[in-house]
């Protein structure tokens, strides 16, 4: 499984929660602690709020740790809002398309986890795309493809909470067709550059980690503590959405039925 963070709050440089922190996430790329595996190696991806309304990416194909740009635009880039993400990859190519995060105008998704036996329901959830949605799906993720089916609702005019609901729920009944084995694990970030809802849900026992903290003038969710301040961080419980407002934090539970066998 992959790593990720989100920060809100304050503008801050990025190293200073990305590469600085003890459990920094690129600390996190070689050393994870709540992952099956150590390593995140697979590509990794920045998305940050700045001067315009679309965010700035920059993605990779080379490990976080031995990429010395990373490091660099981290100390200069400043920004009150933004995604970082290591990956690991779960059947599909190493490709720069294929790394989070993921944008379409002024949206922004990473997601950690998996569609289960994707291979079987990869091609009914791709005709559940508009065209003009699947014209611009550059890899071969379903990491990807939920972002584009989450925006096709997004674009119809439903709000970001019953659009990634209505995806789940789409995912799981082309699943259960599909008689797919493999659970759907769901813990992913979407945000407007505003706002950021974050989701930890899983058909089965084993929903991907995800830690939230809030302190003075920011907050910061992420895979795993970044840093040694353990009192700040709270674990997200398995079926629950977070959303990240300027007004604070707020938890909404998430329906068990929408990714249940």
């Amino acid at each position: 499984m992959c790593r990720f963070l989100a920060y809100q709050g304050a503008p801050v440089l990025l190293d200073s929660v990305v590469t600085q922190p003890c459990h920094s996430l690129v600390h996190q790329s070689l050393h994870a602690e709540e992952a099956k595996v150590p390593t995140n190696g697979d590509g990794f991806g920045l998305g940050w709020y700045g001067e315009r309304e679309e965010p700035g990416l920059y993605r990779e194909l080379r490990p976080a740790w031995s990429d010395e740009n990373l490091l660099s635009l981290c100390r200069q880039v400043r920004s009150p809002l933004f995604f970082a993400h290591v990956r690991a990859a779960t059947g599909t190519a190493t490709t720069r398309a294929n790394c989070h995060p993921f944008a379409h105008g002024r949206w922004m998704f990473m997601h950690n986890g998996q569609i289960g036996d994707f291979a079987l329901v990869r091609r009914p959830l791709e005709a559940a795309l508009p065209d003009a949605l699947y014209a611009m799906r550059a890899g071969t993720t379903d990491s990807e493809l939920v972002f584009l089916l989450i925006q096709a609702r997004l674009e119809a005019g439903q709000a970001p909470l019953a659009a990634t609901r209505a995806v789940l729920a789409l995912i799981r009944a082309a699943m259960a067709q599909a008689r797919a084995r493999e659970p759907l694990r769901f813990t992913a970030a979407l945000t407007d550059g505003e706002t950021i809802w974050a989701f930890r849900t899983a058909s089965d026992a084993h929903p991907p980690t995800l830690y939230v903290c809030e302190r003075p003038g920011a907050t910061i969710l992420a895979s795993e503590p970044v840093d040694g301040l353990r009192d700040c961080w709270r674990s997200v419980p398995r079926h629950t959405a977070v959303i990240l407002t300027r007004g604070g934090v707020r938890f909404e539970p998430m329906e068990e039925s929408l990714v249940a066998a």
